[in-house]
């Protein structure tokens, strides 16, 4: 009877061993002696103890960061390149089977496609063209990335860093550009200034008395501000006789 007891411990024991419980974001590779057998998805899953054992695979989209990269553009500018890959596995037995470490690899062969494609890039381009470039790094990626199973979702250029002197070239230019849009702006202002004057101007001497009124309102706010000065008003009928005697 003991014997018994023990036996159905043993395999209660042994039964319990194989249960594994994979989440909802995985899947397991079950290998049978070291061979691949079969493919388990979420849930409470059994496998043979000592002879079959379950890997699991995280599926979930997975964000790498792709370290700067030196690189040197069409135009012979040196500049420092980094990026984000976001990758997710599709295969789980692929991306188990077919790479030591698929996430390893897809960050090198990311780093190696970035160098490439910026590489045949002038540098205004390379500024201006971010999605193209990007675009272009994850078809390349995700080609060479099927075959471990990954899928590759999206490809994003973080910072372009631009050598010191470049930097300080780009800042004077752009200061140039600003103080050239100021004085514009202040020429157009002042043209704009000068053509409401001559008009009021215009309007004024065509008014009979005009001057005289706009003569009376500029001396009384004169008269506001305190003042040493005197000022003496001639009419302009005066001053036009008086120059009529000169000549």
């Amino acid at each position: 009877m003991e014997g018994l007891v023990f036996i159905i411990a043993l395999f209660v024991i042994f039964g319990l061993g194989g249960l594994k419980v994979i989440n909802q974001y995985e899947r397991g590779v079950v290998l049978t002696l070291g061979k691949y057998s079969s493919m388990k998805g979420p849930g409470l899953r059994w496998v043979l103890p000592f002879f079959q054992r379950m890997l699991k695979i995280d599926v979930r989209t997975t964000p790498i960061d792709v370290p700067k990269q030196e690189v040197i553009t069409r135009d012979n500018v040196t500049v420092g390149v980094d990026a984000i890959v976001y990758f997710r596995v599709i295969d789980a037995a692929k991306a188990m089977l077919e790479t030591t470490n698929y996430v390893y690899a897809t960050s090198q062969f990311a780093q190696a496609a970035l160098r490439d494609v910026t590489g045949n890039f002038e540098l205004d381009d390379l500024l201006s063209k971010r999605e193209e470039i990007s675009s272009r790094i994850k078809e390349i990626v995700d080609e060479q990335t099927d075959k471990w199973g990954i899928d590759v979702e999206n490809v994003k250029l973080q910072n372009i860093e631009l050598p010191q002197d470049m930097k300080r070239a780009m800042a004077k230019q752009a200061e140039a550009e600003r103080e050239r849009r100021a004085a514009i702006i202040s020429a157009e202002g002042e043209k704009a200034s000068a053509a409401a004057v001559s008009e009021a101007a215009g309007m004024l001497a065509k008014t009979v008395g005009g001057m005289n009124i706009r003569t009376l309102q500029t001396l009384e706010k004169i008269a506001q501000e305190p003042s040493q000065k005197v000022v003496i008003v001639v009419p302009t009928d005066l001053a036009g006789a008086v120059n009529k005697f000169i000549k």
